[in-house]
């Protein structure tokens, strides 16, 4: 039995925002941690995020600076009737106390939260344990989920006492934890995502709906058509994302495929002229259209010393804008359960905890995403504050602390 007390040595597969946050929420527990990473330079899309205050909060707790973030406020979010042009306003909840706390609501860029993230996992100074190791160009191909091993593409094989596959939608890790390959399947959606130019926007007063609050311009009584526009960066950059059919479903096709504004357009022809317009600013990125694929729900996410997050366990459609919170809630959650001073034979019993604490969550979102594609489920979450309460006013900090405490705190067996 080990029992030896001092930092866990941890191996992330992964640097996208889920695994760059469990890298920055371990090392700040003072752990050892070592990112792997395929891609020889990591980037993220040129897109923008959403955040709500339950991953704000998470955020906070990791020791984020806004400014760093460039992020835009949005205290609340206006649906446009997409055929009348007529709109209403839902505003956040408590807003002004949200301010206070300094977890309010912001949209930022998805490059911008990543490079966040990095900082705080691999800076030095910006947590209590050492920088996180970042491996580039390294893959993973394979991982024995009971000992804790990674064999990566050179051949070389890595020993920890925790393994987390952060490593999207496409999992090498997610494999191991179950035994046998499960992928995502196609929804029968899709979505075309790009960044307009927005520097001289203020000066085009049609525009002023689009800088003013998060946007849904929605065609009522009909199948999933809409349009999620907001500003980032200061409104120098317009996110547009916009949901369409995917009749074909064909996963042998390219997820991602760029196409033409006039081949977008072509999609919404009863959508008002205020919300064509938008294609008249200029991009500043390819308009991609997406093939929105859903993963099944798992037996388990977890395996020995191995856990898989974000994507790796539920990716889902991005219409509850809760894919990214997930795993940065997730993060936060493996921070607290995994404090300094955890041994490596207690490491099973804590990802059970975390899997007991975070599973359930996790699947209610993959499923009432996915649910979202009903024009009549779409109404029911905009009117619904039980449902936006559960999703948004959850304390991944506190939550997983308590059960911690009532777990595996002093006195508990383990």
């Amino acid at each position: 039995m080990t029992t030896e007390v001092g930092p866990l040595r941890v191996a992330i597969v992964g640097a996208g925002i889920g695994g760059l946050a469990a890298a920055a929420a371990l090392r700040k527990a003072g752990h050892i941690v070592d990112v792997y990473e395929s891609s020889e330079i990591k980037t993220e899309i040129g897109a923008g995020l959403g955040m709500q205050t339950n991953a704000v909060r998470v955020l906070k707790s990791l020791g984020c600076k806004r400014e760093n973030l460039r992020g835009g406020l949005f205290d609340g979010i206006t649906i446009h009737n997409a055929e009348t042009a007529e709109s209403t306003k839902f505003p956040a909840r408590n807003w002004e106390a949200l301010k206070k706390e300094g977890i309010e609501n912001f949209s930022c860029h998805r490059s911008d939260l990543h490079s966040e993230l990095r900082r705080l996992a691999t800076e030095e100074g910006a947590a209590s344990g050492p920088p996180a190791r970042l491996h580039l160009g390294n893959r993973v191909v394979s991982c024995d989920p009971e000992a804790g091993s990674l064999t990566l593409s050179n051949g070389e094989t890595v020993a920890s006492d925790l393994v987390i596959g952060a490593d999207g939608v496409h999992s090498i890790v997610r494999t191991s934890v179950l035994g046998h390959e499960v992928q995502a399947v196609p929804t029968g959606w899709a979505c075309y995502r790009c960044l307009f130019d927005g520097s001289k926007i203020k000066e085009y007063p049609e525009f002023d709906w689009v800088i003013k609050n998060m946007n849904s311009v929605r065609q009522e009584n009909a199948q999933l058509s809409e349009y999620i526009v907001y500003g980032i960066r200061d409104n120098t950059l317009i996110n547009f994302a916009a949901f369409d059919t995917d009749l074909e479903r064909d996963s042998s096709k390219p997820i991602a495929q760029p196409v033409s504004k006039e081949a977008v357009l072509e999609r919404y022809p009863t959508f008002h002229q205020n919300f064509r317009h938008l294609f008249d600013l200029p991009l500043t990125t390819p308009i991609i259209r997406w093939q929105l694929r859903a993963m099944p729900l798992l037996p388990t996410w977890v395996n020995g010393r191995t856990v898989i997050i974000g994507d790796a366990a539920h990716a889902t459609m991005p219409l509850l804008a809760q894919g990214a919170a997930m795993a940065i809630e997730e993060a936060g959650c493996l921070g607290v359960l995994f404090p300094v001073g955890t041994t490596p034979d207690q490491v099973p019993a804590r990802l059970a905890g975390f899997q007991a604490l975070r599973k359930e969550r996790g699947e209610f979102v993959n499923v009432q995403s996915v649910a979202q594609a009903d024009p009549e489920n779409r109404g029911k979450f905009t009117k619904n504050a039980d449902f936006r309460a559960y999703l948004w006013d959850y304390d991944t900090i506190k939550t997983s602390q308590e059960y911690f405490d009532n777990h595996f705190g002093a006195g508990q067996v383990e």
